[in-house]
């Protein structure tokens, strides 16, 4: 039976000024509404069926494949090419120039002059050139360590180890997968229409779940063509374990200030689906159930979850710590009480950190598909045309607005060095998004307006002296400057999430909580931050393979008692 929310709903979004600061958002767990987990319920609930055509490699790993999806209306190939890459080639950064593979994301099913086409662009990355028939570009590294010991112990006749598989969690792991319009690909708009593409990012979500099963069949065809009648097939359920890896740094980190209404319609969206589970007045046993097997699973999750850099040790620690108490809450609270989702979300906010907290939001939603995972079609941005500046309003009401959404940057004192330490340009050698440090490097000149909390401070002084009855039209005749913000405040005057409460340029910024903010809505987990500037993360770990869509548990990011 289909549970309806409170129809009297008392409990309203949590405050924009409480979710939207950099802390919190770094803080974002995966949810039913991240991208992954929509396309396999889309996989699943529409009976996609998958093949591969071609597969053709010798025993280095080099060769190439195409692996199809085919949807009820039609088709995408992974077109993969496999390289034998010298061990002094192999890099994560953005600026390497060969992999161990390549891929693209094929609009239907490619021919023979197709793949020649692209066997002469692809391998070359940003230096190649596609066409609109392609949909998503991408590279991946093998992580070798790992790699030549599954390999080696498949050959053997053996398993791998499971904790040598636990301790990294992926056999390759991507460093780009562009899409929109990136090297001469298709436009998202030529696709946005399509039903499977209504969610973001549903493309280079799809790439990456058929790049999983080209690592998961490659590392297999290299064992056998090294091995002989003896090597082992490897185990389904380490194979289940393993996901994507991803390398990101700080070229995703703008985004977030780039899309503001995008950003908006996905904050938003988890937000209603909290509320929503907030409101409701009892619990099934059943949805309680649910509820208490997938908190057991995410201390499990938390236990296996690792990494070197201290600030993330510290914060694993505390995460840990805090899953524990919600679980011995949890267990001697009454949850088929009134409201139980709300009292409990309520002693979390009161007791745990931010990470258990936003933990907790998270596993609220789980037993409650049928009422929040309809809210992923409002994840995206349909509009598009730009966003016009109204210039009829007046000086009073942009002031208001400036005063409620930017009251936080307001408060500060941006003639402090500390308060504006930092800059964000873009290279010249790969025309990506970096951080520089403004009073040490001559940065400055080339700076990106991505600081919205100061742009805002100074459009609200620049405002001091104008009549309040004034127009902003002729306010920006005179002050050309204040557009782009005058743009951004009108647009989170109607979209609360679009706008990062924090300081972007300040000293004590962590780029890091940027990153996982995104790639928490992707679905990523287990985040291994390197620096406060790039991040290691797992995809599609313990997700089903395409032949396992049907029978598979909808929960599979969450990783069960039996493995690893």
């Amino acid at each position: 039976m289909q549970r309806q929310a409170n129809s009297s709903q008392t409990i309203a979004k949590r405050d924009p000024a409480l979710v939207m600061r950099l802390s919190r958002l770094g803080s974002f767990h995966q949810s039913r509404l991240s991208f992954m987990r929509i396309l396999t319920r889309r996989m699943t609930r529409e009976n996609w069926t998958f093949s591969r055509p071609v597969f053709e490699f010798d025993d280095k790993g080099v060769g190439h494949a195409v692996y199809c999806a085919h949807t009820p209306d039609r088709t995408y190939s992974l077109i993969a090419f496999g390289h034998d890459l010298p061990a002094e080639q192999r890099s994560d950064r953005v600026i390497a120039q060969a992999w161990d593979s390549t891929f693209t994301l094929f609009d239907g099913v490619p021919d023979a002059a197709d793949i020649a086409r692209l066997r002469q662009n692809i391998p070359l990355q940003e230096a190649g050139r596609v066409s609109e028939n392609e949909l998503s570009v991408s590279r991946a590294n093998r992580s070798v360590r790992l790699w030549d010991h599954v390999v080696s112990a498949l050959v053997a006749g053996q398993q791998p180890n499971l904790s040598e598989i636990a301790k990294v969690g992926y056999l390759m792991r991507t460093t780009a997968v562009y899409g929109s319009g990136k090297l001469g690909a298709a436009d998202h708009e030529m696709i946005a229409d399509r039903p499977e593409c209504a969610a973001p990012f549903q493309i280079e979500m799809l790439s990456v779940f058929l790049t999983r099963t080209y690592v998961r069949d490659l590392v297999q065809h290299v064992a056998h063509l090294k091995g002989d009648t003896a090597t082992a097939a490897l185990d389904p359920a380490i194979a289940r374990s393993l996901g994507i890896g991803n390398s990101t740094g700080l070229g995703m980190a703008p985004f977030l200030i780039n899309h503001p209404m995008l950003f908006n319609n996905w904050i938003a969206a988890r937000e209603q689906a909290i509320a929503t589970v907030r409101n409701l007045p009892a619990a099934t046993d059943a949805e309680i159930q649910v509820f208490s097997r997938l908190l057991e699973r995410s201390l499990i999750s938390a236990d296996i979850w690792h990494s070197a850099h201290e600030g993330q040790i510290e914060k694993l620690k505390q995460l840990r710590s805090d899953l524990s108490k919600l679980a011995d809450h949890a267990a001697q609270t009454d949850l088929q009480a009134t409201h139980p989702w709300d009292r409990l979300y309520q002693w979390a906010e009161a007791t745990l950190g931010e990470d258990a907290q936003e933990c907790l939001a998270s596993l609220l939603l789980e037993p409650y598909g049928a009422l929040v995972d309809a809210l992923s079609d409002q994840m995206s941005d349909r509009n598009t045309q730009a966003f016009r500046v109204d210039g009829t309003m007046r000086v009073d009401e942009l002031r208001g607005i400036l005063e409620r959404a930017y009251g936080w940057a307001l408060d500060i004192d941006w003639s402090e060095q500390q308060q504006c330490a930092r800059a964000w340009y873009v290279s010249a050698e790969k025309l990506e998004p970096r951080l520089g440090e403004r009073f040490e490097e001559p940065i400055a000149a080339y700076e990106q307006p991505l600081a919205p909390g100061r742009d805002a401070a100074a459009l609200h002084d620049a405002l001091k002296d104008e009549a309040k009855e004034a127009s902003l039209a002729a306010f920006l005749l005179t002050h050309p400057q204040h557009r782009h913000t005058v743009r951004r405040a009108q647009i989170v005057a109607r979209a609360p999430y679009a706008e990062i409460r924090d300081n972007t340029i300040g000293s004590g910024l962590m780029p890091i909580d940027m990153l996982r903010c995104k790639l928490s809505f992707f679905g990523a987990t287990h985040f291994d931050p390197r620096s406060d500037r790039w991040v290691r993360i797992c995809m599609f770990g313990n997700a089903p393979y395409p032949e396992e869509l049907a029978t598979s548990d909808e929960f599979w990011p969450y990783p069960s008692e039996a493995f690893p």
